[in-house]
């Protein structure tokens, strides 16, 4: 992970149909379906737009209909996308509040959105390289966020970029607030999901529910506040079909709740005793953010080391906030220095509730 700021985003592939704002209002307002029943009195319908790679739909890449949404939005505008590999760039600005990316196939690996950007690779302009935010295939900024039965990956071939500085190569990155991504497979190798935030003074809320995270180092990483529910997280080997990495490296800002992962699985064809559940970010070297991250009635690997918390960058992960709770599994362990359980009391206060602060997240 590189502790950049870079949050800029490349160009991103055209569609064959343009529209301009006026008439993405109009088209929106024509494309107004019920999704689920009418609305609630006062409420507004979700708008639907569709993607397909045949030209069927109304777009045929994923970004332009982003594009079609109207700068200010705030009503769900639920973007359908048809069974189909969109090989491009997505990236939801802040000014785009509740889109929603929805596959609809009967599975989420039908839909497929990926790239290959990676922290180091060139941008086309001259003008640099990524960064690690930057190399994101989704990045999505705006508020109200959702992405549902849809897989979003990062395919960056390290083995074939050893020569490259900078390899972390981002699937799909959040900064925004109450994003929920349900029934979703969010895979790459080193850096694959970052739950940021807008600023470091801004909050962010995450609710990630019965989907898949793959990666390999540090690739579930971020400031936001996120819970991962009901998933699998299945670890991966390096490129040099090594085994060897870690689950999640927040960055979490003192007095904010960091990575909740509760009633999941962690597996993976790796060795045992392999991999760390995390380790402190300290983006930028910032001493004064406190990193956060619980397990909780999670099923563990055997993958997973005895002492599974570790240090980063010279900063220790006892100065932090990292531990267990009713964890099973080959890889679970009783309490030690190097393994802090929670007590019933304090596991009382690390519920999904707790990190949601009051927002219940529900599908568009």
């Amino acid at each position: 992970m590189a502790a950049d700021r870079d949050r800029r985003t490349p160009p991103h592939p055209g569609a064959r149909r343009t529209t301009t704002t006026a008439g993405a209002a109009a088209l929106l307002a024509a494309a107004s379906v019920w999704t689920s029943g009418p609305p609630a009195s006062g409420a507004e319908a979700a708008t639907t737009l569709t993607v397909a790679k045949d030209g069927s739909g109304q777009y045929t890449t994923v970004q332009a209909a982003v594009n079609a949404v109207p700068a200010g939005n705030t009503a769900r505008v639920v973007v359908s996308i048809e069974p189909g590999t969109y090989r491009e760039l997505v990236k939801i600005p802040s000014t785009k509040q509740n889109v929603t990316l929805q596959g609809s196939g009967s599975s989420r690996k039908d839909t497929v959105i990926v790239y290959d950007n990676a922290s180091g690779t060139r941008k086309p302009d001259g003008s640099g390289t990524y960064g690690t935010s930057g190399s994101a295939t989704v990045a999505a900024e705006a508020n109200g966020f959702q992405a549902r039965n849809l897989t979003i990956s990062n395919d960056f071939d390290e083995a074939a970029h050893q020569d490259m500085s900078g390899l972390q190569a981002v699937a799909l990155r959040t900064a925004a607030d109450k994003v929920f991504l349900d029934s979703v497979i969010v895979t790459g190798d080193q850096d694959t999901l970052l739950l940021d935030t807008a600023s470091k003074t801004t909050p962010g809320r995450v609710h990630m529910t019965n989907s898949y995270v793959v990666g390999n180092v540090d690739f579930i990483f971020g400031r936001a506040t996120a819970v991962i529910d009901k998933s699998v997280i299945t670890l991966k080997k390096r490129w040099d079909g090594s085994s060897a990495g870690y689950i999640t490296a927040p960055s979490t800002a003192a007095g904010r709740k960091g990575f909740l992962i509760t009633g999941s699985t962690v597996n993976g064809d790796v060795s045992a005793s392999s991999f760390h559940l995390g380790r402190p970010w300290h983006a930028g070297g910032d001493a004064s953010l406190d990193p956060m991250a619980t397990f909780r009635n999670t099923t563990l690997s055997s993958a997973v080391k005895s002492a599974p918390w570790t240090d980063m960058s010279g900063f220790s992960w006892k100065d932090d906030r990292f531990a267990e709770y009713k964890n099973t599994g080959p890889g679970s362990g009783p309490a030690s220095s190097d393994r802090p359980q929670l007590t019933d009391s304090q596991a009382a206060g690390q519920e999904t509730a707790d990190w949601l602060a009051g927002w219940t997240p529900s599908p568009s």
